[in-house]
């Protein structure tokens, strides 16, 4: 069963994409934490942090660039955000393909439980 990232990709499903290449594709989040709350998602289809391989960090490495390079684009570099990769379900994850949250566009207080 395809998760609704991969229907995303496969352009099965609408979504508010902002940036997508041949690696990766990024998208607002259907329920924002921020004001700011965009998914970066790799084409590469991986459940968790934990099923990508030793050899491929460039996987991870793709997501955060691109989401550093769309906060300077976007105009809150300076101000700050944060990027967040949930792993598991105690680890807040809720679809089972990895993705990184960057979230921004107001103070970011608290973290954790």
């Amino acid at each position: 069963m395809p998760t609704v990232f991969q229907r995303i990709i496969r352009r099965e499903i609408p979504a508010d994409i902002v940036f997508e290449d041949e690696h990766l594709i990024a998208f607002r989040d259907i329920a924002p934490q921020a004001p700011v709350h965009v998914l970066f998602v790799p084409k590469d289809e991986f459940a968790t942090l934990n099923d990508v391989p030793a050899d491929r960090p460039e996987i991870v490495g793709r997501l955060a660039i691109a989401a550093a390079a769309y906060a300077r684009a976007q105009g809150f570099a300076e101000d700050g955000y944060r990027i967040v990769m949930n792993c598991n379900g105690d680890g807040g994850q809720t679809v089972f393909q990895i993705h990184l949250h960057l979230l921004a566009g107001a103070p970011l207080r608290g973290f954790g439980a």
